[in-house]
């Protein structure tokens, strides 16, 4: 677990110090830090993941590399859906809902059409990775 800690907190440095932009396997790809609440700790975390821009939206999707488990980051999510989000030199106060269905998987398809990685991560697992939007709350760009 460290050494993912250690990696996260790389990329949220360079993230921070860069205006957005990040190097090696992110590099040129959409990328935002999700602030969340520990759905049992209560402790914040921050997640730095790549999006999908949507209409105003952000979505994100919660492949964790094709693990058969959710990510913390969304359990986190459904337990408390109104968090932050950094994009840029922007935060965002933003609110999250699951997509579902037919929307879920238009959107998921755009993201690993874009991105073949996100294809084998549903490949690799039986469970189908959640899609989140995360749609910014009125009057909250800082």
């Amino acid at each position: 677990m460290s050494d993912t800690n250690d990696f996260n907190a790389r990329t949220i440095a360079e993230f921070r110090a860069h205006h957005g932009q990040v190097g090696g396997n992110f590099a040129g790809a959409p990328l935002l830090l999700l602030h969340t609440v520990g759905a049992r700790s209560g402790a914040p975390r921050i997640n730095p993941m790549m999006y999908l821009s949507d209409q105003g939206r952000y979505l994100v999707f919660a492949s964790k590399a094709g693990s058969d488990r959710n990510p913390d980051w969304y359990h986190n999510l459904i337990a408390h859906p109104d968090v932050r989000i950094e994009v840029g030199d922007r935060t965002l106060a933003v609110r999250a809902v699951e997509l579902l269905g037919a929307e879920r998987d238009a959107h998921f398809a755009e993201q690993a059409r874009r991105y073949p990685g996100f294809a084998g991560y549903q490949r690799a697992t039986e469970r189908v990775i959640p899609v989140i939007a995360l749609t910014p709350l009125e009057g909250t760009s800082s």
